[in-house]
């Protein structure tokens, strides 16, 4: 066990009053995600306790009145007297940045919370906070108000407990809406669960009149997790490769299973935080498992003279793994911590994976014999995807004066200022390429439904006439040749029908965006447009409404008089001047901007509403039948 935790553990940085001028830069945003951010900061403390071994049990509820209160059984926040301060620990932790006991190394051999803006960045821009911490036999509770102590730290009553319980409510002058996403939450407070075995973490949900209660807790840790992912997929060999080492100060966490699908699906870790943008980790995983295949297969003559190696494409073809490292010192690229630059990781990673999946390849022939087969039709297909892929650039260079299918290109060429509306069918296409602004909209009307990217390999996809219109018509390229500098286009924009049709292509398209252009995601370039779903007229006004409730407020402001009203099923119902006026005029319309908040979660929701499996799809349908609205048949 550590030392004891005393307030001389407190290391105070530097000061606090930026974060409500400037809640982005330690938020991310003051939307929903930066809500939901504040949640996570004061979850990751416990998180780290428990990491620390101290904790075993977070319970986080939401309650009606939109606050927050977050309850651990860890040591509890230090109460003394801190030295260079001169004021409670407890104080010095939520009011001063960069003040914890994350920077010496004495307390917490591993910590998510790296940068110490965690819990005084949510006091700071929270119009109240209460924390109370169970220790030494004695609660003691202070209150703050927008950052700043509106009481002293008192003790107010005994207790046998131990523990810190938060409880806050974000400032509704900062944030645009108190609108917490059960789901969303859900989702991340499932992922820490898998990736600390043994911890319960359970979130509860007030806010209805039936209360709605989950709890997560994982003995398998991260196979759990692989296997988690893989429940709508059909594994290729029975057991999960595994392994847990301490490399030096890193402690170093794996688990891999291959599946008879074709999408890759690789997490990356560091100290439980999701680097979504990979790291020093994620590129020692992948050197090892490369490597260590391609030595397998030649020392068993399963790779035969003159035939190339796998590449890392092959290898890494209907893959899901996880890979988790902790350290004690995580370098992070900025306070997101979307990819660690520890260089040391690297080799640590590759090291540790190396010599357990060629132990696991020797003890486990008939799974090895599967995986080496997987690779081998991998490397088959990438050849002839390579000739696929070259005659779509061929078509793309012979036809670059008229571009691809029918797309009616724009007159700018600074990619930062053109925008493609990818519209379903003639009719639409006609509608938009007519109302749109020439000089930067172009657009691409598709024919019928895309190819399901979710159930064909990288040949067929490129065989595919519409991808292929696609591809070409954004530049980027596509697989391990995809380059975001040629994008052509910033902002793409999906424009589909509000009807079952729309929305099945609407979920085609970012079935091939998420698996074949994810930059595109990530970096923020996808959008999808939100045509109006009635027209109200009254006398000589129009109004159009984007939903049920705003055709009712509408109604209701027009006092019951009576008015037709026209159910818009598809874009071709309306005319060029509409389609502009509601959907593509950048000063009046909607777009939602595609996001990849949990990766882990939409991987596994793609494989399973467009997978090969249908009990999974029937149990998601039959779950969720009730709250269907608005189904056109």
């Amino acid at each position: 066990m550590a030392a004891r935790y005393e307030a001389k553990d407190i290391q105070v940085l530097e000061g606090l009053e930026a974060v409500r001028r400037r809640p982005g830069m330690y938020i991310g945003s003051t939307d929903v995600r930066g809500l939901h951010q504040l949640v996570f900061e004061v979850v990751d403390n416990s998180v780290d306790e428990a990491l620390a071994g101290f904790c075993d049990r977070i319970l986080v509820v939401l309650h009606p009145d939109g606050s927050v209160t977050v309850r651990d059984n860890g040591r509890g926040i230090p109460v003394d007297i801190h030295p260079q301060t001169k004021k409670s620990a407890l104080e010095v932790v939520h009011t001063v940045l960069h003040s914890g006991a994350k920077f010496g190394g004495g307390q917490y051999k591993v910590a998510s919370g790296l940068h110490g803006v965690g819990v005084s960045a949510v006091n700071a821009l929270s119009e109240w906070l209460e924390v109370k911490v169970h220790r030494d036999g004695k609660v003691y509770r202070q209150r703050y108000q927008r950052g700043k102590p509106v009481t002293k730290v008192e003790v107010i009553e005994k207790t046998k407990e131990r523990g810190t319980l938060t409880s806050f409510m974000p400032d509704r002058a900062i944030f645009k809406a108190i609108h917490y996403q059960f789901d969303s939450l859900a989702q991340r407070f499932r992922e820490m669960a898998f990736l600390t075995r043994g911890l319960w973490l359970t979130l509860r949900d007030q806010r209805k009149d039936s209360e709605i209660e989950r709890a997560f807790y994982f003995e398998g840790g991260i196979r759990s997790f692989v296997r988690y992912l893989d429940r709508t997929r059909k594994p290729i060999h029975d057991h999960i490769f595994y392994v847990e080492r301490q490399e030096n100060s890193t402690l170093i966490e794996a688990a891999l299973q291959y599946t008879d699908g074709y999408a890759e699906s690789i997490f990356a870790f560091a100290n439980n935080i999701n680097t979504i943008d990979g790291g020093t980790h994620l590129t020692g995983f992948r050197a090892a498992l490369t490597r260590t295949l391609n030595d397998y297969a030649r020392k068993n003559n399963l790779l035969k003279e003159g035939e190339e190696n796998f590449s890392g494409e092959d290898v890494r073809e209907g893959l899901t793994a996880i890979i988790s490292v902790k350290l004690t010192d995580p370098q992070f690229e900025s306070q997101t911590k979307a990819k660690l630059g520890n260089a040391e990781v690297k080799g640590q990673v590759e090291s540790v994976v190396t010599e357990a999946l060629a132990a696991f390849l020797e003890e486990r022939p008939r799974d090895a014999r599967a995986i080496i087969e997987k690779c081998t039709t991998a490397a088959h297909a990438r050849e002839a995807a390579r000739k696929a892929r070259d005659l779509v650039i061929r078509k793309s260079v012979l036809e670059s004066l008229t571009l691809p299918g029918k797309l009616a290109d724009c007159s700018e060429r600074d990619p930062s200022k053109s925008e493609l509306y990818i519209v379903e069918g003639d009719s639409a296409g006609g509608s938009a390429k007519q109302g749109r602004e020439r000089r930067f909209q172009a657009v691409l009307p598709l024919r019928g439904k895309i190819l399901n990217v979710e159930k064909a390999g990288l040949t067929k996809i490129l065989s595919n006439k519409e991808i292929q219109a696609l591809i070409t018509a954004l530049g980027t390229g596509v697989g391990e040749q995809f380059d975001l500098g040629n994008l052509r286009y910033h902002r793409i924009i999906i424009m589909t029908d509000a009807d079952v049709d729309g929305s099945h292509i609407r979920t085609l398209l970012l079935t091939f965006f998420f698996r074949h252009m994810l930059d595109l995601i990530k970096n923020g370039h996808l959008y999808i447009a939100q045509p109006p779903l009635y027209l109200i007229q009254h006398k000589k006004e129009k109004y159009y409404a984007y939903s049920d409730e705003e055709k009712e407020k509408i109604l209701k402001r027009l006092d019951g008089a009576k008015v037709p009203i026209s159910r818009y099923k598809g874009l071709g119902e309306m005319n060029p001047e509409q389609l502009w006026e509601t959907t593509m005029n950048p000063e009046r319309r909607t777009l939602l901007q595609v996001g990849i908040e949990d990766a882990a979660e939409a991987d596994r929701t793609f494989e399973m509403l467009m997978g090969e499996e249908v009990p999974p799809r029937k149990r998601f349908i039959q779950t969720h039948a009730k709250q269907v609205r608005n189904l056109d048949v």
